[in-house]
């Protein structure tokens, strides 16, 4: 996923997303935890993507 990307979406949608990559990194761990998970490295992509979702949420709202 790329910023510029998540910046055209409103607030609400980002929430969504959010929600989803939560979901998402949840079951990433527990694929780990049971040693199924076939490329270790979803798990950061997955932490950076909703960091990077977070931070333009935090932005759209000081910006109002």
């Amino acid at each position: 996923m790329k910023a510029k990307e998540l910046k055209n979406l409103s607030v609400e949608e980002l929430n969504k997303k959010l929600d989803e990559l939560k979901k998402d990194l949840f079951m990433l761990r527990m694929q780990h935890a049971t040693n199924q998970l076939d490329n270790p490295m979803r798990l950061a992509a997955a932490k950076k993507d909703i960091a990077r979702i977070k931070t333009i949420i935090r932005e759209k709202e000081t910006n109002v």
